[in-house]
């Protein structure tokens, strides 16, 4: 019975709701009817409870928008801004009088491991833990994170194995073997904990909760190969927004981020979303378990809100997923980019929509993409009549919306063995884009000047990688023994694949500029990562550059 206080906090919450949207409709130029107060407010008694229950106040539904010149606000927070021009050199009002270019730089041919890109290895996917007979787990696994042109690894596992009861963590035994190999093999970890899961038999609710939370059969039907587990499985999800499922909800994040949240092996964590494997939808069946679309959003809201609050260090990686269930993903999506977090895109040759946002998201969002490779065997190649292997035109297009992170996975058949069975007859598109995937920044011009006696740098910064940089770049200076440290920020995703950068320094009085270093650090959701410079030229242990003297041109610039 719903009770007294509930229903007037259920009132309130969809006249706000009401209120809000209708504040909207100038800005979007939505089309249609709106609802009156009256027709509204009866819902009132429609919807139950358990919305009551949830923090998050109602939320006016996003509509499906393009992305390219769309107003993201201004990015994530730039500390200690370094003035970027303009650099005037003559005259009164020089800023760099008389600069001369006395460093340059060439584009490394190398891998460049950075955080924030990298290609891929998959340790565990939709179907389980990885197994092949005659192998142990350890081996089959290592054999993954060894493999020379993969610089980060990725867990997927099921709620279910990361949890078994109320306030504390049961990780799989794979999970913890593979957290030593990507340590041993400084691979970093990117994963996702799969709430539902349609390619396993159990359900993806650990077992405490499966008398506490109801599960709702889906409407419609799933064709395909009745072996399958996903064809034949009777496709069931939680109400997500129960009270019981709302706080075993909370606790997981809870102690998940106090063990991961800041961890030095974890790089990135998918957003925890509706349905199938989190994704954002339970296609192709209809609708979704909630009593209605409001209270579905508002549900999906709220859970957003608890990874935020929780995940403060570590970049969530959400799902560009189509709202095909109505759940609200427009709305994760647009909290996403504006609290400097990531985008996420299972496959690549999908809906326009998808290849939208991937393509003109805010230059701070780094964006993953997973596609299934096929293995080298004939019968799965799929050249085509120009001669092009799938796995080549899956690498390439990626490459066309600018991703910062390929997955290399064999769908379903993953090893070590099937990646290899294609690589060594076709390794050039691989070891193509590991040596272009993400931001590949470097030094391209330093200028040098002096400014009433004191030495000044300006540093053109180039990146020949496919993507801005994700979050905000820091150039430091500084002496060996740290005695001289003079540091500061670039605007956030710069510098961008085209054009030089340019950024100023200027160092203490009576310092020379020669023999001093330059680093780059990545600053995401205020953490500092070390950038190693993408240059030919040679660069020191901890990836920084000593400042040396090697543009001597034969004839003086003009």
């Amino acid at each position: 019975m719903v009770t007294k206080y509930f229903l007037h906090f259920r009132i309130i919450s969809l006249l706000m709701y009401y209120l809000r949207y209708r504040a909207l409709l100038p800005n979007f130029a939505l089309a249609g009817e709106l609802m009156d107060r009256r027709t509204f407010l009866k819902s009132a008694t429609a919807t139950g409870l358990t919305v009551g229950l949830l923090k998050a106040s109602a939320n006016a539904s996003i509509p499906e928008h393009n992305w390219d010149k769309y107003d993201w606000g201004s990015g994530p927070a730039v500390p200690d801004r370094l003035y970027q021009g303009p650099f005037p050199q003559y005259g009164p009002c020089a800023v760099v009088p008389e600069s001369d270019v006395s460093m340059i730089t060439s584009p490394s041919r190398e891998i460049v491991s950075n955080y924030g890109m990298g290609l891929i290895a998959y340790l565990s996917d939709d179907t389980g833990p990885l197994s092949i007979p005659g192998q142990t787990q350890e081996r089959t696994l290592e054999d993954l994170v060894k493999l020379p042109f993969v610089q980060k690894v990725y867990l997927r596992p099921n709620w279910r194995e990361v949890q078994k009861q109320p306030g504390r963590l049961d990780f799989a035994e794979w999970w913890k073997i593979a957290f030593e190999l990507a340590r041993r093999y400084d691979k970093p970890i990117g994963f996702r904990v799969q709430l539902e899961n349609p390619d396993v038999p159990d359900p993806g609710m650990p077992d405490f909760l499966l008398n506490k939370v109801p599960y709702v059969k889906l409407k419609g039907e799933w064709k395909g190969n009745p072996a399958e587990m996903r064809y034949k499985k009777d496709n069931r999800v939680p109400r997500y927004d129960h009270p019981a499922y709302q706080a075993a909800f909370r606790e997981l994040n809870e102690l998940l981020a106090a063990e991961l949240n800041g961890h030095p092996q974890i790089e990135f964590m998918d957003t925890m979303m509706y349905g199938f494997w989190g994704e954002g939808h339970t296609w192709p069946y209809e609708g979704n378990p909630f009593p209605s679309q409001l209270v579905a959003e508002q549900t999906w809201a709220s859970m957003f809100e608890t990874q935020l609050e929780h995940w403060t260090k570590v970049p969530l990686a959400t799902n560009t997923q189509p709202d095909f269930s109505n759940v609200g993903n427009a709305d994760m999506l647009d909290r996403t980019m504006r609290t400097g977090n990531w985008l996420r895109t299972d496959t690549i040759f999908i809906e326009n929509t998808q290849i939208e946002a991937l393509s003109y998201r805010p230059l701070w969002a780094a964006a993953i993409c997973e596609v299934g490779f096929t293995t080298g065997d004939a019968k799965e190649l799929q050249i085509d009549e120009d001669g092009i292997t799938y796995n080549e035109q899956i690498i390439s297009h990626a490459a066309d919306v600018g991703v910062n992170y390929l997955s290399v996975w064999s769908w379903h058949k993953q090893s070590a063995r099937s990646i290899l069975s294609y690589y060594e007859k076709f390794p050039e598109p691989i070891d193509e884009m590991a040596r272009q995937i993400g931001y590949r920044i470097r030094p391209s011009f330093i200028w040098t000047f002096k400014r009433d006696g004191t030495d000044g740098l300006v540093i053109g910064l180039a990146n020949d990688g496919i993507t801005p940089v994700p979050g905000v770049l820091r150039l430091t200076v500084f002496s060996e023994d740290n005695k001289i440290n003079v540091s500061g920020c670039i605007d956030a995703g710069y510098p961008k694949p085209t054009g030089v950068h340019q950024a100023m320094l200027m160092l203490p009085a009576g310092v020379p500029w020669q023999g001093l270093r330059l680093k780059a650090e990545l600053e995401v959701k205020g953490v500092r990562h070390p950038v190693r410079w993408a240059c030919r030229q040679k660069v020191n242990p901890d990836g920084s550059l000593t400042l040396r003297h090697n543009y001597k041109p034969d004839q003086p610039l003009v």
